[in-house]
């Protein structure tokens, strides 16, 4: 093998894993959209085309909270939003992790009136 051969190997398998995990991540998403709608709350889960490589995530938490999601090949960005004002922004790895906490509300069964949201720093 020669040496440019194992990287472009490595490379290919890596943007491989990297588009599957974009559609799992899609995939996720739309079932939370879902799930999050029959328990009362205004959501919805859009993608383009067929390749399920973007979606755009949004939901409505109460009082003009909203939360916009964002997952393509170029990024995933997470923004938090209170009366049309940006109150967090976050990308990559932070972004995914805040999912947990909407994911709380279906593991928990929280219902849009009894959300409290944890505060959010302002950017």
């Amino acid at each position: 093998m020669r040496c440019g051969d194992w990287r472009t190997n490595v490379f290919l398998r890596l943007a491989e894993q990297h588009r599957q995990f974009v559609q799992d991540l899609v995939m996720s998403l739309q079932a939370l959209a879902t799930v999050l709608e029959n328990r009362g709350y205004l959501a919805s889960c859009y993608t383009c085309g067929g390749q399920m490589n973007s979606a755009s995530f949004m939901v409505s938490l109460r009082d003009n909270h909203l939360i916009r999601f964002l997952v393509s090949d170029y990024g995933i960005t997470w923004t938090e939003m209170r009366d049309d004002r940006e109150l967090m922004k976050l990308e990559g790895a932070e972004a995914i992790s805040q999912l947990q906490e909407l994911a709380n509300l279906v593991k928990y069964q929280i219902k849009p009136a009894e959300y409290r949201p944890t505060v959010a720093q302002e950017v």
